[in-house]
């Protein structure tokens, strides 16, 4: 393969050459880029003001050069908080009632995206193939075919994608999909996505499926496939391993004092069912008087978006409800609910995954969801937790040795999280060993590969 230039919102620029990235998605990337030799280009997350930005910041790191461009503060309140957030984001996770809609929004997003393209194409060369990332960049290529770039150019969509009717309550749907046929190879997580996709093409009467894996869209042919992101499986394995005898996961362990650790990890986000989660979990309780003391659910919700107002009003109403529970249920010695509103290192956070018995990921509706690999991948094969995933997680079509609930049904997650506690040995190893043989075949190295090889084929 050629030189490769990846295109994502952010890019996360190591310190120095050969310094590892913080995730699993920068690490693959990074070394598809250091193979190939490329271009990683973004938004710096730095605004310019009122003032147009300054050229591109390259920073240069062995054979990868990171290419940075600040953005106005209009371009970031239209692009980035407006229509990407407000807009696509609640649309794409089936959430009608929270997007708010703006033709001034709109315009910046598209605005923007050419902006991209104009600080893009002059580093291109001919034979470069192009890997644009995630939704806020869907009509890049629309932008660089209109000046001319004739590349290979592949996308890859890291949420969900949603269903026709859904999609169409969007205004501007028609210059979505038509940015999307501009691509050579358009990539979902899952085949409900790709299926979604191609149903959004017919419904339209905008284009078809030709034969399998392949569309044909406003006079385009272009490759749609599923492509599942990973994690580093043994990577993280082994990481989990040596994390448990770090100091705070220590200190963690001994001030649960013996309880049976349940553990959630979630951006915050109103798709990840946080809510309905803790009302689970109270049910869960209430139900079993004899847990009562003997459990404890760490909750991990770093703040997400916090301009956006209804983060802010959720970040309220989560530690609010987690107050309320622990009023209700709680005794001078024991905490039911233990809520974190930050960040946790890897390392402490690997082996608090380890501790726990029960990994509970409940998203309302997601695009993969790697906590629920990671929790698996950072299981003892001795004496593994169990995985309690919502069926509205891409995971879930990967995962078969999870327990699957509906996280709208309050009362079933809360059985399930029974379950989970009292699932006797040889049934949780059997379940965790074919989720790890799968996340071991299956990891983020060779969703990387596969992506690129149907891009060049």
């Amino acid at each position: 393969m050629s030189r490769l230039i990846v295109v994502s919102n952010r890019v996360p620029v190591p310190e120095k050459s050969g310094d590892a990235p913080a995730g699993g998605l920068a690490v693959a990337l990074q070394a598809a880029l250091e193979e190939h030799g490329g271009i990683w280009m973004g938004w710096s997350g730095k605004s310019s003001g009122t003032k147009e930005p300054a050229a591109l910041d390259l920073k240069d790191r062995g054979k990868i050069t990171y290419a940075l461009t600040d953005l106005t503060d209009k371009d970031v309140e239209e692009y980035y908080f407006g229509f990407a957030n407000r807009v696509l984001w609640p649309i794409c996770h089936y959430r009608l009632d929270l997007a708010e809609y703006g033709r001034k929004e709109m315009a910046g997003y598209f605005r923007v995206n050419r902006f991209f393209a104009h600080r893009l194409a002059p580093m291109l060369q001919p034979d470069d193939v192009i890997w644009i990332h995630d939704y806020h960049l869907i009509p890049l290529a629309a932008e660089l075919r209109q000046m001319g770039i004739q590349n290979r150019i592949g996308f890859f969509l890291h949420i969900p994608w949603p269903p026709a009717d859904v999609l169409f309550a969007m205004p501007v749907h028609e210059e979505i999909m038509r940015g999307l046929s501009h691509y050579d190879l358009i990539g979902f997580q899952t085949d409900h996505d790709l299926e979604n996709f191609a149903g959004g093409l017919r419904r339209e009467g905008i284009g078809n499926e030709i034969k399998p894996g392949r569309y044909s869209a406003h006079g385009r042919i272009f490759k749609g496939g599923t492509y599942g992101i990973g994690i580093e499986t043994k990577a993280f394995a082994n990481f989990a391993r040596k994390s448990a005898s770090h100091v705070m996961v220590k200190k963690a362990a001994a001030s649960i004092e013996g309880r049976d650790l349940i553990i959630g990890v979630d951006r915050l986000d109103y798709s990840k069912g946080i809510t309905q989660r803790i009302d689970a979990f109270e049910r869960f309780i209430e139900a079993s008087p004899g847990q009562q003391g003997k459990v404890t659910y760490l909750q991990v919700t770093p703040k997400s978006r916090s301009e956006v107002p209804e983060y802010e009003a959720m970040q309220r109403t989560v530690a609010e409800q987690a107050g309320r529970v622990n009023g209700a249920l709680g005794t001078v010695d024991w905490v039911p609910i233990r809520y974190i509103n930050r960040s946790i290192s890897r390392p402490i956070l690997a082996g608090l995954y380890r501790m726990a018995k029960v990994g509970l990921v409940t998203p309302l509706r997601d695009g993969m969801n790697l906590v629920a690999k990671e929790y698996v991948a950072a299981q003892d094969p001795e004496n593994p937790g169990v995985l309690v995933l919502s069926r509205f997680a891409g995971a879930a079509r990967e995962l078969d040795g999870a327990l699957l609930v509906n996280p709208y049904d309050i009362e079933g997650t809360a059985n399930a999280i029974a379950r989970a506690l009292s699932m006797p040995l040889p049934e949780r190893q059997e379940r965790w060993g074919k989720m790890m043989d799968y996340l071991n075949e299956h990891d983020v190295v060779r969703w990387c590969d596969d992506f690129l090889k149907d891009l060049v084929a």
